[in-house]
């Protein structure tokens, strides 16, 4: 068996299929993709776990380009290597391709229009939801430990009210972590 032969049902074809709905059906960026992600891979087709869902979110953020894309090329190629994510990746960036293209060509003479500014203030109310529902699955996920809050709230403080680069705090909470559990081990064997 393929060691990217994870997937139970997985082909080529749903991956492609799955991320184009997630791509086609999901406004607001790769955090509003995230509880649709979780219940497509994980909870309907058991591609992934659920524990999956938070190392996604980790090497997604962490690494250069858009969560949603960084989110699909993970699950493709963890279920079937290279040309999952070549076909995850291609299925949740279409949707979004030929959107802004057809938009870009429109634009100028509907955004005046008062029901379309409308409609894009109920999207972005429905987009911070589903933002707010991936965080809740978030929190539920991780380790419940002092540490834990002092580093999710230093995160949180730096990046909203002192504005430090986003990387840094991703870089900082990574050794704040490493730093911590070192220390819990070498207290328990001393």
């Amino acid at each position: 068996m393929d060691i990217h032969d994870n997937g139970k049902d997985a082909t080529i074809f749903s991956l492609f299929t799955v991320f184009l709905k997630i791509g086609a059906f999901t406004f607001g960026g790769g955090y509003a993709m995230i509880p649709l992600i979780q219940k497509e891979t994980a909870e309907t087709r058991h591609w992934i776990t659920d524990s999956d869902i938070l190392d996604i979110v980790a090497i997604a953020e962490s690494t250069p380009g858009p969560i949603a894309i960084n989110s699909a090329t993970f699950v493709g190629y963890k279920t079937k290597g290279f040309a999952g994510a070549f076909a995850a990746t291609t299925g949740v960036v279409l949707p979004s391709f030929i959107v802004i293209t057809a938009i870009s060509y429109v634009l100028d003479k509907f955004q005046s229009i008062q029901a379309v500014q409308f409609a894009f203030n109920g999207v972005r109310a429905g987009v911070l939801a589903l933002i707010i529902k991936a965080l809740y699955s978030m929190y539920k996920q991780c380790p419940k430990s002092l540490v834990a809050y002092i580093i999710a709230a230093a995160a949180f403080l730096t990046v909203a009210f002192l504005k430090v680069n986003v990387l840094a705090v991703i870089a900082s909470c990574a050794g704040a972590g490493l730093i911590s559990s070192l220390l819990i081990a070498r207290r328990i064997h001393s």
